[in-house]
């Protein structure tokens, strides 16, 4: 079946995240525009994942459980899971690597938990946008033992991807997609990158909610679930 799809949105639990940036605000825009699938991918941490999947099931959206992770490189990589448990329990040595630094509110923005009537029960005291303990190929394995996919994000950008940061995607991760921006920039990456070995995913990284994807990128899928998903996105759906 083919479905439309933006698996790189955050919420306001990311920093750079707007407040509008709720869970029934996000479902109800995507639903808008026509989404079938999404993913909230907020920086290092995953606890606004579990309201926005409920909200979602109402709307028949599908949710893919995902995290944006800071490699100890300054790589932000994105990572999906088949179920909310496999992702709760990666977030958790995510997060917990993170160095004890306090996020600056004033500065940074405030990191917001939410429920899912998205009234505010909580915030993120440490800095999210810290880079983890990880290096890239400790993430790959970490998300390889909880059954996801490693795909590295917005490859086409001059800060915090992949190719500006190594200058080259690592033999030692077996990479099947990877993420691009703007699709414009692609043509230019190709002496740096084979392109033709990698499935394509245009995401739009949205802090606000004007800027998720309207349903002009789609796959197919074998089945409406976040294990067919990611199965996809290894390559082998």
């Amino acid at each position: 079946m083919n479905v439309s799809y933006d698996l790189h949105i955050h919420s306001a639990l990311s920093p750079c995240g707007d407040n509008d940036m709720t869970p029934n605000n996000i479902v109800n825009m995507a639903y808008v525009k026509g989404l079938d699938v999404i993913a909230i991918t907020d920086h290092n941490s995953m606890l606004n994942l579990i309201p926005t999947a409920e909200v979602a099931k109402r709307k028949g959206i599908l949710i893919v459980p995902g995290i944006e992770v800071t490699t100890r490189e300054e790589v932000h990589v994105l990572c999906y899971f088949p179920t909310i448990n496999e992702g709760m329990s990666f977030q958790d040595i995510i997060f917990n690597s993170l160095p004890n630094v306090k996020n600056n509110e004033d500065i940074f923005g405030q990191q917001l938990i939410l429920d899912h009537e998205d009234n505010i029960s909580g915030k993120v005291e440490r800095m999210l946008l810290s880079s983890s303990g990880f290096t890239i190929e400790e993430i790959f394995q970490l998300v390889k033992e909880h059954n996801g996919v490693l795909v590295p994000a917005h490859i086409d950008r001059k800060s915090f991807s992949i190719v500006s940061t190594l200058g080259f995607i690592p033999n030692t991760i077996d990479i099947k997609t990877i993420e691009v921006f703007d699709l414009n920039v692609l043509e230019n990456m190709k002496n740096t990158l084979s392109l033709e070995k990698y499935k394509i995913i245009k995401n739009s990284d949205a802090h606000y909610l004007v800027d998720i994807n309207e349903a002009y990128y789609y796959f197919n899928l074998n089945s409406f679930t976040a294990k067919s998903v990611v199965e996809h996105l290894k390559g082998s759906g």
